[in-house]
């Protein structure tokens, strides 16, 4: 299905270009049922925030938002009810339906925000007016539509420059751009990571495939210990739990919280197979940042593993394409992976750069998942260890399941 702008989607409500609007199985849905719900959440949130007391948080950012979402709604859910976003829906839908669903009495909404389009953050600050604002990172996301970094940023800003004076914008302090934020609200700025009064010590990931930290806020501070495995999920758990901290949650609350926290399937996911070894499954989505870092989590547990790498485009990246690709290669080829699968068209630089170092005959390009399960099958054992990361579309959850 092809795209266009959300912002005229908005008012006009044409989800699907005019080519395909007939064709489509949903022509009611999307040109009766969406506009009038959307109308009716912008409502219904107005009355609950006006009548009801109900505080709103809004959460964006190039990576981590769906896993902060999460947290932060385990961490709120241990002391008030909390209704929060779903994984995996197109926002455009995901937040009106959020919010419908939301019932009276419920003193916390969490509403995850990612955009791909120019005005599209427009969209969601239209049917919604957040009192505290999370911004987890900014990278090279969606710059097909959004140009560059710094179309990211602006597009992204503008739910920090809608809060209200009495609001609470939650930055993190080890992003530059993230930082620069600060200069454009007037509301309380919280923020979180080094160099900040939130922050972590003592991470350690744990043979158990667990992720334990220190968490300190102000002169306070606890051990955590997260069932999922990554320092990811530290940084996540930091916006989190200072977003939580900023609404009078206490340390231990938000130490409940994050260690009840179940992490989104596809995400940073280990899971054991008695045939093919380990399979780190990052399969739900993929952008530069993201890829290199969840890299370095693998490398971390590899080992001395035969190592074999599955790796999807990385799509919507426009001009950056092929350099964020080629990028992505020289990592893979300085990690000392045995094999690599690249799967796609985009990924064809990543071959390039990554093929001289494992060897040509060990580099397989191919264009669906359908043909690389039986390579992977062919290649990996009991004592793999397989990297499986790639945009959503690519659909690498299928080669996931096939090796479980």
């Amino acid at each position: 299905m092809k795209k266009i702008n959300p912002f005229i989607r908005w008012w006009v409500t044409p989800l699907l270009p005019p080519e395909d609007i007939f064709a489509s199985h949903n022509f009611f849905s999307q040109w009766v049922i969406h506009p009038v719900k959307r109308r009716l959440a912008r409502w219904y949130l107005r009355f609950l925030q006006r009548y009801t007391g109900i505080k709103v948080v809004a959460i964006t950012g190039s990576t981590g938002k769906t896993t902060t979402t999460e947290i932060l709604g385990a961490i709120l859910s241990t002391r008030q009810k909390t209704s929060w976003s779903q994984e995996g829906i197109d926002p455009v839908y995901n937040i009106p339906n959020t919010i419908l669903k939301t019932a009276r009495g419920t003193k916390y909404l969490v509403l995850e925000m990612s955009v791909e389009y120019v005005n599209e953050m427009d969209y969601y600050l239209w049917l919604s007016k957040p009192d505290v604002a999370i911004v987890t990172n900014i990278a090279t996301t969606h710059t097909q539509f959004l140009k560059n970094r710094e179309g990211v940023a602006e597009e992204k800003k503008k739910l920090v420059k809608s809060l209200p004076q009495e609001g609470v914008a939650v930055l993190n302090m080890e992003d530059p751009i993230v930082k620069s934020f600060a200069q454009s609200t007037s509301a309380k700025v919280r923020w979180f990571g080094s160099g900040s009064d939130i922050f972590a010590e003592k991470i350690k990931l744990g043979r158990d495939l667990s992720t334990s930290f220190t968490l300190v806020i102000g002169p306070s501070k606890k051990t955590v210990r997260m069932n999922v495995f990554g320092r990811q999920f530290v940084t996540n758990a930091l916006a989190a739990a200072a977003a939580a901290h900023s609404l009078d949650i206490s340390l231990t609350d938000i130490v409940r919280g994050i260690e009840k926290f179940k992490h989104p399937s596809h995400r940073l996911t280990v899971i054991k197979s008695p045939a093919y070894g380990i399979i780190f499954d990052d399969s739900y989505n993929s952008n530069p940042k993201a890829a290199s870092e969840s890299l370095d989590t693998f490398r971390s547990l590899a080992g001395s593993k035969t190592k074999i790498a599955v790796i999807g485009d990385m799509l919507e990246l426009g001009k950056f394409e092929e350099p964020s690709h080629k990028e992505l290669g020289k990592k893979v080829a300085k990690m000392g992976f045995d094999y690599l699968i690249a799967v796609g068209t985009a990924v064809r630089f990543t071959i390039e750069e990554a093929r001289s170092s494992i060897g040509a005959d060990k580099c397989f390009l191919v264009s669906d998942v359908a043909e690389a399960v039986p390579i992977v099958k062919q290649l990996a054992n009991s004592n793999s260890a397989i990297f499986v990361k790639g945009s959503r579309s690519i659909a690498l959850d299928r080669l996931v399941n096939a090796l479980k």
